[in-house]
């Protein structure tokens, strides 16, 4: 997968900007500010249909256009895929997949996949369970695109299950809970099921990521949830115990006003020798950690996609010495990769270079 050019109207700094990057490693430099994040988010979002700094859509519209435009071309190899994603400034968007709108939104998570390695990454290992929940369901719906309609199916449920607690309370009427019960379990049990099956094929990938980065230990996930989601071990058993806990907890949602048991409340643990890493890590320990979860996602989506993922560095390499920066390009393979940096010597690899300021890229 490379993308072959990249255009953009409207959007955060850029006014207009048309930018051909080269097939291998681009280097984009410039101050703090300048926007070189920018055009990795751009790009991002073009296969994810996110943001990956977790801001509302409109937010990254400027403020003196009625719209933010992102048009991306990509080669694959049945061809080329193009891209477009109009913003509005009240969040509102349309999407064109090859020129036609896509009959589901996960059509385009299927197109373009991406991995982007930034310095938040950290706080997937150091916070608490929802960064490493999102990382699992983000990683699950570029694997099946059907996940993510799933993990929508699921949010719409548990909202409307928690509005109605939190309204009626002890008056909520019984029935009406029982729907929502319902939707809640079909959809939650698909949601878990769909990060079990990432677990299954992330799980050799990370121990390797971890030994190529240098780290001693076994690194593994521990999936703790107050349902007994780890008994279940395929989707109708999910949905046999996710329907009793919610069954058996019902007096205390009630009383709580909200759904106190679930996938949404499932903490996806990453342990070393069985240690949890978030409490028991050094911060050298949980930056390595935080390396090798990308590295296992790149792996992972190497192997089970037709074309190697595009690879999104952002100001990653300006702890590293420079042997420890040009392996950790190492540990991704050969695809397509964009970084960025303030000072050209903290990326110690060969590439095109590219200065970033004023809304240009050049």
């Amino acid at each position: 997968m490379e993308l072959n050019w990249l255009e953009l109207n409207g959007y955060r700094c850029y006014a207009n900007l048309h930018f051909e990057p080269a097939p291998g490693v681009n280097v984009l430099v410039g101050n703090n500010g300048t926007g070189k994040t920018s055009v990795l988010e751009a790009i991002a979002y073009l296969g994810l249909l996110r943001s990956f700094r977790g801001i509302p859509d409109e937010s990254i519209v400027s403020t003196e256009a009625e719209s933010a435009v992102l048009r991306g071309e990509f080669s694959v190899p049945s061809g080329s895929v193009r891209v477009e994603v109009e913003i509005a400034q009240d969040g509102r968007r349309a999407i064109l997949l090859n020129g036609k709108r896509p009959k589901r939104n996960r059509d385009v998570l299927a197109q373009v996949p991406v991995v982007v390695f930034h310095p938040d990454d950290l706080d997937v290992v150091k916070r608490g369970p929802s960064l490493r929940r999102g990382y699992l369901d983000d990683l699950a719906a570029q694997l099946r695109p059907q996940a993510a309609a799933d993990q929508a199916e699921y949010d719409r449920a548990l909202r409307q299950r928690n509005a109605l607690l939190r309204q009626e309370g002890r008056s909520a009427d019984r029935a009406t809970l029982d729907a929502w019960d319902a939707r809640v379990t079909e959809a939650g049990a698909r949601v878990f099921v769909h990060r079990l099956r990432v677990l299954d094929v992330l799980d050799e990938h990370l121990g390797e990521a971890y030994r190529l980065v240098g780290a001693s230990g076994r690194l593994a996930w521990e999936y703790i949830s107050n349902w007994g989601a780890a008994a279940a071990d395929d989707l109708a058993a999910a949905e046999a115990k996710l329907s009793h806990a919610l069954a058996a907890r019902r007096d205390r949602d009630l009383d709580q006003r909200t759904t106190t048991t679930g996938p949404h409340r499932d903490d996806p643990m990453l342990v070393v020798d069985g240690r949890p890493a978030r409490t028991m890590a050094s911060q050298g320990e949980q930056r390595t950690i935080a390396v090798s979860l990308r590295v296992g996602a790149y792996r992972v989506l190497a192997q089970e996609r037709p074309t190697l993922p595009i690879l999104l560095l952002d100001d990653v390499f300006s702890e590293l010495d420079p042997r420890r920066a040009r392996g950790v390009l190492d540990l991704f393979g050969g695809g397509q990769v964009f970084v960025t940096t303030a000072r050209d010597d903290d990326v110690p690899v060969d590439g095109r270079r590219w200065v970033v300021e004023g809304g240009v890229v050049r």
